[in-house]
């Protein structure tokens, strides 16, 4: 069907006292037909990331029909795998959004009214959490009711299987084929939420269980104590999110004395009143942060999205001023973090793995060489990151850390997913860690530019919103696939790797990458103390957003140049793309 019987299937078939029922209708008189369209030309669709949209009447939008019907959908999955999946059931958890408290009991719901066991927490907790206790309570699946960082009128379903990850290709497709077959208004099996708990079928977890994600989340520090200096002045701003109580727990635990929140952006709002877009890689994000921080003398602050999950800084510079960091050089001092921090405490594995997304910073696989430890490279996202510590642990390698380059950290092997506490808590330690020694974080990052080399990062997106936007992101990945340029910025194109076929690591034959639909194109540099590899760049459509993400790398003999030679290769891709109309 078309989005115009879609649209007249749901205003015969919504029952008309549903409060959705008037926004259904007034889309009659709508004199734009696009926004008909949007909403109805597809189903909201289900793939790794689950189900992601804004929040109304449609089948392309979040609401308690497509919410419903991908929760059957996951039921009659999970029904399928027998009874003892049925029992080990599921965990549910949701964060501040608008309708995030009422989708999470009514997911709970239907899970209970098909048979299956469900835990859910009392109120919002961040996705890390939910993460850890999936494998903790030995769940076959997790669902986060969780748009991430997304605008206030999006919200999103995620789903996750029982190795912690959130669902990989053949768990989601197999869970697409159960929904598919669900009618959104008759196939749903509905149940009563306190019924379920009365009879044991919900499970509310009590605060011990937060307590044990936190004691593991602590557990990761290198340094304590007189190893560092804990008056370190910080702020922290949890955007009004689910990371307030845990993070400034966790700071409180580690024995922090100095450290600020943000008052306006400490308790929960699902309207973002004061920060608008909830993106902690948007510097916009910090401006009350940076007022805090400047009144209080912070050398550092700190953001996390609204699920926690996402973790980004600013850092004191030189000149006083806070200078936002990108997510590979926070990635950078993590990763300089954790190798120097355990050889001087001695416990430095002897097979250390990390490993980071194929459009992230090479860098780090130059600084984890220094040390021995092996940087493996995987497809974006936390499923694909995480879903790499089986393969380490078969190779006999020790998992000490996963990242990619929009903001996202793992240190943790219980905790198969970006984590913004224990991100939080590591560059905090790292922090109080080199204060003691004399140097700030800026100083800190300096330094590693000239030990390591000058490299200079730049991660710019296009919006394209809407069915017309998604069409153009597809014509401009359908050029450049098949007109691939030959010289960028003078240099020429020597190496393209297509993943659309899958790939092997660049640095590491064994480990093969899957299929995906990223380009990376890798330059020729004229100076010969310069290689090949390290100045390149990648272009993705975004797997959750609206999004074109363009990714752009180079080393150079100085951080001014690498910058200079960067923008000329950014302006010049951009340019091309942007031709495709």
């Amino acid at each position: 069907m078309n989005y115009k019987d879609n649209y007249q299937e749901w205003l015969q078939r919504l029952p008309k006292e549903d409060p959705l029922y008037a926004e259904l209708e007034s889309l009659v008189d709508n004199k734009d037909d696009k926004e008909l369209e949007e909403r109805f030309y597809q189903n909201l669709s289900f793939g790794t990331a689950g189900l992601r949209g804004k929040i109304g009447v449609g089948t392309n939008m979040m609401n308690y029909y497509t919410v419903g019907r991908a929760t059957q959908g996951i039921s009659d999955y999970i029904c399928s795998k027998g009874e003892e999946a049925m029992k080990k059931g599921l965990i549910i958890a949701h964060d501040c959004r608008h309708f995030s408290p009422e989708f999470s009991r009514f997911a709970a719901s239907i899970f209970a009214a098909n048979n299956i066991k469900v835990y859910v927490f009392p109120d919002l907790r961040p996705t890390p959490e939910l993460a850890y206790m999936i494998r903790r309570l030995g769940t076959v699946s997790g669902i986060n009711i969780t748009a991430s960082h997304n605008p206030k009128d999006y919200n999103g379903y995620k789903a996750y299987w029982e190795d912690g990850c959130q669902v990989g290709s053949e768990v989601a497709d197999a869970m697409t084929q159960c929904i598919e077959k669900v009618d959104y208004f008759t196939g749903v099996k509905k149940g009563d939420f306190d019924l379920a708990v009365e009879d044991g079928m919900i499970t509310i977890l009590g605060p011990e269980y937060d307590r044990e994600y936190l004691d593991r989340i602590e557990a990761l520090q290198i340094h304590s104590g007189d190893e560092l200096d804990l008056s370190i002045p910080l702020v922290y701003t949890p955007l009004n999110g689910a990371g307030s109580i845990p993070f400034t727990q966790m700071l409180k635990d580690r024995g922090f004395t100095n450290w600020h929140i943000v008052e306006e952006q400490k308790d929960p709002d699902p309207d973002f009143t004061t920060v608008g877009y909830p993106n902690p890689e948007a510097p916009a994000a910090f401006k009350l942060s940076e007022e805090l921080g400047r009144k209080v003398g912070a050398e550092l602050l700190m953001a996390t999205d609204p699920d926690s999950d996402r973790f980004a800084i600013e850092i004191l510079s030189e000149d006083g001023s806070y200078v936002p960091l990108n997510g590979n050089q926070t990635g950078y001092l993590i990763v300089n973090y954790l190798l120097e921090g355990h050889e001087s405490a001695g416990t430095l594995p002897a097979n250390g793995a990390m490993v980071k997304s194929i459009v992230t910073s090479t860098m780090t696989s130059v600084m984890a060489e220094k040390y021995g430890v092996k940087m493996f490279e995987s497809l974006t996202g936390f499923k694909n990151i995480c879903g790499r510590i089986p393969f380490l642990e078969e190779h006999g390698l020790e998992y000490m850390f996963g990242y990619e380059e929009s903001v996202g950290y793992s240190a943790c092997p219980d905790c198969r997913d970006k984590d913004g506490i224990s991100a939080g808590m590591l560059v905090a330690e790292a922090a109080a860690y080199y204060r003691k020694k004399g140097m700030n974080l800026w100083q800190v990052l300096m330094s590693l530019y000239e030990k390591y080399g000058y490299y200079a990062e730049d991660e710019p997106n296009l919006v394209l919103e809407g069915l017309e936007g998604a069409r153009r992101i597809g014509r401009m990945m359908d050029y450049i696939r098949s007109n691939p340029p030959k010289t960028i910025a003078d240099r020429e194109v020597v190496r393209i790797i297509d993943y659309k076929d899958g790939a092997e690591d660049i640095r590491n034959p064994e480990n093969f990458i899957p299929s995906s639909n990223v380009l990376r194109y890798f330059l020729k540099e004229t100076d010969p103390s310069l290689t090949d590899s390290d100045t390149w760049f990648a272009v993705r459509p975004s797997g959750t957003e609206p999004k074109i993400k363009f990714y752009f790398y180079t080393k150079q003999t100085s951080r001014e140049k690498a910058l200079a030679v960067n923008k000329q290769i950014k302006d010049e891709v951009l340019a091309l793309i942007e031709s495709v109309k």
